[in-house]
């Protein structure tokens, strides 16, 4: 079995489709993310080389170890993908956890968990195909009548996979309601491959609580970090010396934009994560109004100016 790297902290950004582009990942990285992970890639559209797909495979130096997510419906067009990419990966993590409908459509996603003999042969298949670890991101289950987390963890284990991830809600739930931790806890007990555990954690107490509660050995932060990479650097103060502070969310916007233009992002996608930062600012509603309309660049970065240099003569 390949062996899963111990990381230099507890807390691991998940891969977010939209977010966790290359310089949104160094951002949090800088702040002290454990390890980063590419959004998630359709295989087939690593393997076809499309544009987009491949540009988004890009990484930043400072990202160690470097993981990049996969997805798909086809044994073979997954392992065809992973052999492309594992020289210029560390880990490969296979998305079974996903529960948007365009991806479980073509049975990709949280769909696999659907199919334990499927998704075993994919494992097996997946490990012996390529060098590097691999590892699987799983939810509970489909719905409440169908919890097979633990099920499909073991059957991870045997077939070769370094490492699993498992967000606590069902397919059926999608982000609603609470992330159950009890399952979290019950699949590390029942694991001894490491053990992530994801949902629901949005400060460092939450951090804290359900590391304490669960005893897994990292956890995935996903839509806490939205806006708030620096929360990476609270979650390690806060477990070192129960305290934390702030960093204002314009000025890492600022740090973010440093990676982006770095990276040559498209403007576009650095609009989109400019709102991110905005949210939950005094006067938010009115920057974020005026960001969506900025035509490029240069106009964008005239309005968050005009906005700080307005809120500092308040």
């Amino acid at each position: 079995m390949k062996i899963f790297p111990i990381l230099k902290g507890k807390a691991i950004l998940s891969p977010m489709a939209g977010v966790t582009d290359v310089a949104f990942r160094a951002l949090c990285k800088k702040y002290g993310a454990a390890m980063t992970c590419t959004e998630f890639l359709n295989s087939t559209a690593i393997n076809r080389k499309n544009k987009k797909t491949i540009s988004m495979m890009k990484t930043d130096s400072i990202e160690n170890p470097k993981q990049i997510q996969l997805f798909g419906n086809s044994i073979e067009e997954i392992i065809k993908a992973a052999k492309l990419v594992e020289e210029k990966f560390d880990i490969i993590d296979i998305n079974c956890g996903c529960p948007v409908w365009k991806v479980i459509k073509i049975g990709a996603g949280s769909e696999l968990m659907k199919n334990p003999d499927q998704l075993s042969l994919l494992i097996r298949k997946l490990n012996e195909s390529v060098k590097i670890p691999i590892t699987i991101k799983i939810r509970k289950g489909i719905d409440n009548k169908n919890i097979n987390a633990i099920e499909i963890a073991k059957i991870a284990e045997k077939y070769g996979a370094s490492a699993i991830s498992i967000h606590g809600r069902t397919q059926k739930q999608g982000y609603s309601g609470k992330s159950d931790w009890d399952i979290i806890k019950k699949v590390k007990e029942s694991l001894k491959i490491p053990v992530i555990g994801n949902g629901d954690v949005f400060t460092p107490e939450d951090f804290k609580e359900k590391l304490e509660f669960s005893k897994v050995d990292y956890i995935l932060i996903a839509r806490g970090a939205i806006g708030n990479p620096y929360i990476f650097k609270q979650i390690n103060d806060y477990l070192e010396t129960g305290k934390y502070d702030y960093k204002n969310s314009l000025i890492q916007f600022e740090e973010y934009l440093r990676y982006a233009k770095k990276h040559k992002l498209d403007f576009n996608q650095i609009k989109r994560q400019s709102i991110n930062f905005t949210k939950g600012i005094k006067n938010g509603k009115e920057l974020r109004q005026n960001l969506i309309k900025s035509k490029d660049l240069k106009e964008l970065v005239k309005i968050i100016k005009d906005f700080k240099n307005t809120i500092n003569s308040l």
